[in-house]
């Protein structure tokens, strides 16, 4: 399945990558939103411990190393489980983050959450947006 488009040309998942944190290793934050767009919700609440792990970035020969080594597993044509063995022995490349487990993990993401000023899950497409609004029109529209 293609990847949506921006319009700067770079598909969904490498527009959100590029937006990540600079201490964020990006062929590892690639995988790991690739494997949470694509898995259930059980799946992705395992992938919670992951997600403090992402700020290990390194030299660029070691995140070429990372990249390589993600691209030879061929992540995409096997299972989540696949995918998320590949995370862990691509995360012990280079330099390490802190593991920190899925009940802290859990905790971190809500803690930041209740401070958020708006939503915490937005819409990534400009197309559902602009759906969302005709939706939002309509019910203020409409006579109570």
């Amino acid at each position: 399945m293609k990847q949506p488009s921006s319009p700067q040309g770079l598909s969904t998942s490498q527009r959100r990558v590029e937006q990540m944190p600079a201490c964020f290793s990006r062929p590892i934050c690639k995988l790991a939103m690739q494997l949470n767009d694509n898995a259930s919700d059980a799946e992705r609440q395992r992938l919670l411990p992951f997600v403090t792990r992402l700020a290990c970035a390194d030299t660029p020969a070691v995140e070429a190393k990372r990249s390589s080594f993600i691209r030879s597993k061929n992540v995409t044509a096997y299972s989540f489980e696949h995918g998320l063995r590949v995370l862990e022995e691509v995360l012990a490349i280079g330099r390490q983050a802190d593991a920190v487990g899925a009940v802290e993990a859990r905790s971190r993401m809500q803690e930041v959450q209740s401070r958020a000023r708006r939503p915490t899950s937005l819409a990534d497409s400009p197309v559902f947006s602009k759906i969302k609004s005709w939706f939002e029109k309509k019910q203020h529209a409409e006579p109570a």
